[in-house]
């Protein structure tokens, strides 16, 4: 009897230790399984991680040199979506902002420190040209100035009022005309003619809204003005 009861307690152990192995492997192997998964779930994301193109400042498509300011900006859009431009990554004028407005809207920035200086709008269509003239004349050296049109920024202006715009470094506004669209960046100062200025003429046949044509687009790399 005892040698029995022995047994069958030796067989109660083995089946205990084969169902804890037994156990053990198969959870060892979910853990391995999840072990696995994260991990080269972890690797995928890094992967994808690593492969998206990075983002440079107001999203342009390259990383502007050293002691330059980047910027991107755009006109209007027919008489529906207001211009918007972008320096060092800071939106100045847009529609969300609520600073753009029919004609010509310009920002000033400090050559020197990006920042910005002031924001403005001339109705072009409905007001007149003497603010626009006066403003322009208070423009100190150094001063970087970006320019965009919104449905109309020519009906009103005058020799006068091209001229000091010229003066900033644009050779289109001398043939800007109405409901033309046109972005400009020159400078207070500057000596030669800007890179920086898009032009496109409201032509009925090419127009790609009814009346006015499509929206132009910049970007760019603005040189920092040294002391």
């Amino acid at each position: 009897m005892r040698i029995a009861g022995a047994a069958k307690l030796v067989v109660v152990i083995a089946i205990f230790l084969l169902t804890f192995y037994v156990i053990s492997q198969v959870f060892e192997i979910k853990m391995d399984a999840n072990l696995g998964h994260i991990f080269a779930r972890s690797a995928l994301d890094a992967a994808a991680r690593s492969t998206k193109p990075p983002r440079y400042k107001c999203g342009i498509s390259k990383a502007c040199p050293e002691k330059h300011f980047a910027f991107k900006m755009s006109s209007g859009a027919a008489n529906v979506v207001g211009p918007k431009i972008c320096v060092e990554d800071n939106v100045l004028m847009s529609g969300v902002k609520n600073n753009v407005g029919r004609g010509i809207n310009m920002a000033l920035v400090n050559g020197k420190t990006g920042e910005l200086l002031d924001t403005k709008f001339f109705d072009m269509w409905g007001g007149d040209v003497a603010p626009l003239i006066e403003f322009l004349k208070t423009i100190q050296d150094g001063t970087i100035v970006l320019m965009a049109t919104y449905d109309d920024g020519a009906t009103k202006l005058n020799e006068e009022a091209r001229k000091l715009i010229a003066e900033l470094g644009s050779t289109s506004i001398t043939n800007l005309g109405f409901r033309d669209n046109w972005v400009f960046c020159g400078g207070k100062g500057i000596k030669t003619k800007s890179p920086f200025e898009q032009h496109i003429k409201n032509n009925k046949d090419t127009n790609k809204y009814e009346g006015w044509p499509e929206v132009v687009e910049m970007e760019g790399c603005i040189p920092q003005k040294q002391e």
